[in-house]
């Protein structure tokens, strides 16, 4: 089914996606984010691709509310989360970030994962326990035993608590830090060891789905600001607290949760 998906995810990218690229007009949707002609055209094969493989509903972020919940209600032994594109912002601008990503849950948890970058070419996916894949190379690419304030984080500020979000802009704890405006990729991003640390103040379903499965599939960590375990959170509204080596996120956590209670400062090595 994985080897499915993949060719599946690729043939409609290059099909629906990359053609329109830098060609399409583009909406505003009501919550202000961008729409255009190729996220639906992509979303409806995707649909018809997937429902071959196993006809189970499909929950598209160009669906309407109604539809998600009717479709996770009616998907509890299996249902398929697709983002089109994410990233679309920069897809309309012509930044080479956004990818197409497909993710299969049964009762809830992601049990196989595909994201897919059509301009570099690189298929990253999953499948629960038999690893993490980029291309035909399994993941993580690189482990570096970083110090948490040697590391690369990707982080999202906008969705974070204020005081939480002020720390990291005034006082960060890494080395430096990197936001490209598409959560499925990011995730793959740590998977592959290219960021050390993660976090994003809220997710919706289609954002985590696939990634954070091709994340522990390669060995990495995570859980939300609220939980620790990532899975009991709101599946509509999710955050991200991760990292791919387990002593580096346990450090990450501990600052995380002290700089949310105003006392973060003994996590900061006092030479910075």
């Amino acid at each position: 089914m994985l080897e499915q998906v993949r060719n599946a995810v690729k043939t409609i990218a290059q099909r629906e996606v990359m053609p329109r690229y830098l060609k399409v007009a583009h909406t505003h949707k009501a919550d202000g984010s961008l729409f255009t002609e190729a996220d639906m055209a992509c979303q409806n094969a995707l649909i018809t691709a997937l429902q071959q493989i196993c006809p189970c509903p499909v929950i598209g972020e160009e669906m309407s509310e109604d539809e998600h919940i009717a479709n996770w209600e009616a998907g509890k032994d299996g249902v398929w989360c697709i983002d089109p594109i994410d990233g679309t912002s920069n897809f309309v601008h012509g930044i080479p970030y956004f990818a197409i990503s497909v993710a299969l849950l049964r009762n809830g948890v992601s049990v196989l994962g595909v994201i897919y970058d059509p301009v570099l070419d690189e298929m990253f996916s999953a499948e629960t326990g038999k690893g993490a894949w980029l291309n035909g190379t399994p993941l993580p690419l690189a482990r570096k035993d970083h110090s948490l304030h040697h590391s690369m984080a990707g982080v999202e500020y906008k969705r974070l608590p204020r005081n939480l979000a002020l720390e990291l802009a005034t006082d960060p704890p890494f080395s430096s830090q990197r936001n490209f405006g598409a959560s499925t990729l990011d995730w793959c991003y740590v998977a592959a060891g290219r960021l050390d640390l993660y976090l994003h103040g809220g997710q919706k379903l289609w954002d985590y789905a696939a990634g954070c499965l091709i994340l522990a599939e390669a060995g990495g960590h995570f859980r939300s600001l609220r939980h620790e375990n990532f899975w009991t959170d709101d599946p509509w509204q999710r955050s991200v607290i991760a990292a791919g080596d387990a002593d580096l996120y346990a450090t990450w956590c501990a600052w995380i949760d002290a700089a949310l209670l105003g006392s973060y400062e003994e996590f900061i090595p006092s030479s910075r």
